[in-house]
C-alpha cells in the first residue's frame, strides 16, 4: 500500500483495464504530438500572446501592433516572423504596408478559449 499525506495519490495500486485501453485508442500519433506542442509552445510566450489577442480584433500591421501592445516595431515584427514560420498568422501586403490576422479559426478559439479560462 502506498500512502499520501497529501492525498493527491491513489492508496492504492489497480489499473483499469478499460479506462486505459480507451485513453490509449484516444491518444494522437507522436507526430501530432509533437506538432501540437510546439503550436503550444509557440503561442504560450506571455509577448506573443498579447500580440494574437490583438489579431484576435481584426487585422493590423507592424506599427498598429506595436502602438496596442507597447514593444517596439521591431520586437513585433520578430514576433510575427515566428508566428508566421509556426503558421499561426498569415499576412497580406498593401503597398508597402503589410497587414496580419490569425491563420484560422482553430487559432481564434484557442485564444478565445484560453483567456476565458484565465478569467474564471
Amino acid at each position: 500500500m502506498i500512502s499520501s499525506s497529501q492525498g493527491d495519490i491513489c492508496e492504492v495500486r489497480c489499473v483499469h483495464p478499460e479506462a486505459v485501453q480507451k485513453a490509449r485508442q484516444a491518444l494522437p500519433d507522436a507526430g501530432c504530438v509533437e506538432q501540437a506542442s510546439a503550436f503550444l509552445k509557440l503561442v504560450g510566450d506571455p509577448t506573443r500572446l498579447r500580440l494574437l489577442s490583438a489579431l484576435n480584433t481584426g487585422e493590423m500591421c507592424v506599427c498598429d501592433l506595436s502602438a496596442a501592445v507597447g514593444i517596439s516595431e521591431s520586437a513585433v515584427s520578430h514576433q510575427l516572423r515566428l508566428l508566421r514560420t509556426g503558421r499561426v498568422v498569415t499576412f497580406r501586403k498593401e503597398g508597402r504596408v503589410a497587414y496580419y490576422r490569425l491563420l484560422d479559426h482553430h487559432v481564434t478559439t484557442l485564444i478565445d478559449n484560453a483567456l476565458e479560462h484565465a478569467r474564471e
